[in-house]
């Protein structure tokens, strides 16, 4: 089969095709002929290992212990191990590729707990982009933010991946969302449902006098004090994505964070999300509700990988990007969506 592999922590340029052995499930394990599967940022951090803290994280001091990349997947169950219960060949299904590596290939072994059958509503491209990202928008959202309905909540950075998922989140929980972008990002704000839009081109946020009951930041480099500034009291400020990743600034926002949480009445903290059974069976459920509608921007080969990763690297992405496959000449994607040099621009649609 073929598969995206590094050797050496790097740029895009290090990624290279190859064909490689098939993999074969373990016992709890389900092998899965990939149809689609998404890029994050999380993969972007473990190919160039910007975030000096994987490498110490066990995954590679020098050069990466795994070389393949790729945790959201979607595709079909070709076969499964005998502890296997949930789940039998011909299936489609979605989820995290076993370790949350591996995806960008034709086959991967995905555990039987990390995957869920794929909506009929949604088409794989759509199934693959939801995994990591929706599950953090959630978590952050209702776990890390406690978010109630008739709330008002504040996304910064809410045209990329996870953004997108927590302004329909967070409208699924009944609060009134305001999204903060761009100004080329405010028709993917509205098209998602936000009650508010603000540029952050022309208004700044933080001085507007506006205060919210809860900020979750996807992405943004406002500092901490100036999130604080706009929480009303006993808000909470939920730290996701963005920001400098040297550990001296990861320690001191740590430091700033736990200082301001127990000096006042306003909550501000990061988390990282996992991955569970339970909350992939509830971004299921908003998929096939249509409450939850990915956002794709664009669309690779697996052959094209390394551009993927390279356009995801410049921090510009509106939603998520989609690797797609083909097996035997036979895509699993519509043929008529646009590639990533078609015409189109974003979509919000659901397929078949």
């Amino acid at each position: 089969m073929k598969a995206i592999v590094h050797t050496k922590y790097g740029p895009p340029d290090v990624l290279q095709l190859k064909d490689v052995e098939r993999p074969v499930p373990l016992d709890d394990e389900v092998l899965v002929e990939v149809c689609a599967a998404s890029v994050n940022a999380y993969d972007w951090h473990f190919l160039t290992a910007d975030v000096f803290l994987i490498r110490l994280m066990g995954k590679g001091l020098l050069k990466p212990q795994k070389t393949t990349l790729g945790a959201d997947i979607a595709g079909m169950v070709t076969a499964t191990g005998k502890d296997v219960r949930r789940f039998q060949p011909g299936d489609q299904v979605f989820g995290i590729a076993k370790g949350g590596s591996g995806g960008f290939a034709e086959y991967v072994c995905a555990r039987e707990k990390t995957l869920e059958l794929k909506p009929a509503n949604v088409s794989f491209e759509e199934a693959a982009a939801a995994p990591l990202a929706a599950i953090t928008a959630l978590q952050g959202l209702r776990d890390e933010g406690q978010i109630k309905p008739g709330e008002n909540v504040l996304i910064h950075g809410a045209s990329g991946g996870v953004g997108t998922f927590a302004v329909q989140i967070a409208k699924s929980f009944g609060a009134e969302v305001t999204a903060v972008c761009s100004s080329r990002n405010v028709e993917i704000a509205r098209s998602i449902g936000a009650d508010h839009i603000i540029d952050y081109t022309r208004d700044d946020f933080t001085k507007n006098g506006k205060l919210y009951d809860l900020i979750l930041v996807a992405n943004g480099n406002r500092s901490i004090f100036e999130y604080k500034r706009s929480l009303k009291p006993n808000a909470a400020c939920v730290l996701v994505g963005g920001g400098n990743t040297s550990i001296v600034s990861l320690l001191t926002g740590m430091l700033l964070q736990w200082w301001i949480s127990k000096t006042g009445s306003k909550k501000i903290g990061s988390f990282l999300a996992k991955t569970t059974q339970k909350d992939l069976t509830c971004v299921k459920e908003l998929l096939e509700s249509g409450k939850l509608k990915p956002v794709i921007d664009r669309r690779y080969p697996l052959s094209e990988t390394a551009e993927a990763l390279r356009y995801i690297g410049e921090g510009h992405a509106k939603g998520k990007i989609v690797i797609t496959m083909e097996h035997a000449g036979k895509t699993h994607v519509n043929p008529d969506r646009e590639n990533h040099d078609g015409q189109s621009g974003f979509s919000a649609s659901t397929g078949g």
